[in-house]
């Protein structure tokens, strides 16, 4: 017995694959605005995190792994800065996606945690973008005008 899929919806695909690419320059934006104001750089990027750290109110073994991560930032940093750019060009031209909607959500989930109580900070900004890249890697509208779709044909 075979199983049918669901007609697609038209303005399912362009609403999904619309998010994704916007999802996509968000993290292409952030990643300029980033590297403009110096944060991908060791010390600015480990004073960031110490700062998250010592303000916020992420639960603690959060906060012992963020500890970590700003004592190696000269790594931690450069990671940053690679993820930011591949995550955001591979959104928008949309490739891998099922891979990459999961990685984007999992480091939005860590940075809502890491945001959670910093001053300044409003942790929850961070669900929508979160829920757009789970979107992304499971639901197939979200691949409409992507480098998968054409690879799928």
């Amino acid at each position: 017995m075979s199983v049918k899929s669901a007609p697609r919806s038209r303005g399912a695909e362009i609403t999904l694959s619309g998010m994704r690419i916007l999802l996509g320059i968000l993290f292409l934006t952030v990643w300029g605005s980033n590297l403009h104001k110096g944060l991908y750089e060791p010390d600015s990027y480990a004073g960031l995190i110490r700062g998250y750290a010592a303000d916020g109110d992420a639960p603690e073994p959060w906060k012992e792994m963020m500890g970590f991560i700003a004592d190696h930032a000269s790594l931690f940093a450069r990671l940053q800065l690679v993820g930011e750019i591949a995550l955001g060009l591979l959104l928008v031209v949309g490739l891998w996606l099922r891979i990459v909607g999961v990685l984007a959500w999992a480091f939005l989930l860590g940075l809502w945690i890491s945001e959670i109580g910093v001053p300044g900070e409003w942790a929850w900004s961070l669900v929508f973008p979160a829920v757009v890249a789970l979107a992304v890697a499971f639901v197939p509208e979200a691949r409409r005008w992507s480098l998968d779709a054409r690879r799928q044909r």
